[in-house]
C-alpha cells in the first residue's frame, strides 16, 4: 500500500508534535516533514513534493493562505489540508477560493483527522462538521446578494503584502521576506491604496482587522 505524504506546517512545536504523535498509528501516512512558517512551507513543498500539507492560518511573516497561493501556483498537484482554530466564515471561504481541498479545526480528534487527509488524498473535498453549514449558507447568501468585495481585486501577491503592512512589516522587511526589491514592494503597495481607495498605512492596517486578515 502506497502511503500518503504529508508534511506539518504549524508555527507552535507542540502542534506538530502533537499531530505527529496521532500520525504515527496510521500505517497509510508518512510525515515527511515540518514548517514553522509560510516561506519554510513553501521551500519544502518544492523540495519534498508531499501529497498534502496541513496548514495553519496564523503564522509569522507568510501566513497560511499566502502560502497557500504560493504552493499551489507552483505545485497545483499539492493538497492543502487547513488546519486551524479559526472557524469565521471570511477565512473558510477565502482559503476555498485559494484551491484548498479541505478545512477542519485544530479540535478535531484522530479519527477526523485522518479521515480528512484520507479524503483529500483521494482528490475529495472536506469541511469540519461544526462549519459545512455555516459555508453553505455564506454560498446561498452570496448567490441571492451578489456583493464585490474590494479585497477580491487585489492580486496573490498584494494580498500577500497587504498582510504583511497591517502586521507592521518595514518595505524592506517585507522585499527579504518575498524575495523582491523595496522598490517593488512599494509599488505594490501603491496598486493595493489605489484598488481599495485606502492611501493611509492606519487605513490599510484598519482594512485587514475588519477583513480578518490579521488578528489583533
Amino acid at each position: 500500500m502506497s502511503k500518503t505524504k504529508i508534511l506539518i506546517v504549524d508555527d507552535h512545536a507542540l502542534v506538530r508534535e502533537g499531530i505527529t504523535a496521532i500520525l504515527r498509528f496510521y500505517d497509510d501516512v508518512e510525515i515527511l516533514g515540518e514548517a514553522s512558517d509560510g516561506k519554510e512551507a513553501i521551500d519544502k513543498a518544492s523540495k519534498l513534493n508531499p501529497d498534502v500539507i496541513l496548514m495553519d492560518i496564523a503564522m509569522p511573516g507568510l501566513g497560511g493562505l499566502e502560502a497557500t497561493f504560493e504552493i499551489k501556483k507552483k505545485n497545483p498537484e499539492i493538497k492543502i489540508l487547513i488546519l486551524s482554530q479559526y472557524d469565521d466564515k471570511e477565512y473558510i471561504s477565502r482559503f476555498l477560493k485559494a484551491g484548498v481541498s479541505g478545512y477542519i479545526l485544530k479540535k478535531a480528534v484522530g479519527t477526523e483527522l485522518i479521515n480528512a487527509i484520507r479524503a483529500v488524498a483521494r482528490g475529495e473535498s472536506y469541511l469540519h462538521s461544526a462549519i459545512a453549514s455555516s459555508v453553505i449558507d455564506g454560498y446561498i447568501g452570496r448567490k441571492t446578494i451578489a456583493v464585490e468585495d474590494p479585497y477580491e481585486k487585489l492580486t496573490d501577491r498584494e494580498k500577500q503584502i497587504l498582510k504583511l503592512i497591517a502586521e507592521g512589516h518595514t518595505h524592506k522587511e517585507i522585499a527579504d521576506i518575498l524575495g523582491i526589491s523595496a522598490k517593488t514592494a512599494i509599488a505594490h503597495q501603491t496598486n493595493i491604496s489605489e484598488k481599495l481607495d485606502i492611501h493611509a498605512r492606519a487605513g490599510l492596517i484598519k482594512f485587514a482587522i475588519t477583513k480578518g486578515i490579521i488578528k489583533l
